[in-house]
């Protein structure tokens, strides 16, 4: 059984966005079920921490919401990406990218120098 990983603070809008961006129009069952799939099940996400996110997504325009119908015939509100989100991701990737980078090479194993 896989260990679970909290969400670092600042990710999970990242998630949504690339999972909206790659799949197109989804429902949150759907994001949350990729953003699982895609972490390895090492991420479990509950209504409680997605929702909030994907309300104040829209709520800043990065995501816009529609109903429609689900796979099994269920009224379900499906999320998809504005121009607004796909400038935000593009912000927030290279912004991690950075991040990833500085703290790689703290990590990185060096010769101490005298």
């Amino acid at each position: 059984m896989p260990e679970n990983q909290a969400v670092q603070p600042g990710t999970l809008a990242l998630m949504i966005l690339r999972t909206l961006e790659v799949l197109g129009p989804l429902h949150g069952y759907g994001v949350a079920r990729r953003i699982e799939e895609v972490s390895k099940q090492k991420i479990q996400l509950n209504y409680g921490t997605l929702y909030p996110a994907l309300l104040k997504l829209e709520q800043e325009g990065f995501i816009k919401a529609a109903w429609g119908q689900s796979e099994n015939n269920r009224k379900a509100k499906y999320y998809s990406l504005t121009a607004a989100g796909k400038k935000r991701l593009a912000q927030e990737a290279r912004e991690w990218r950075r991040t990833a980078d500085l703290i790689a090479a703290f990590l990185a194993p060096r010769e101490e120098v005298p």
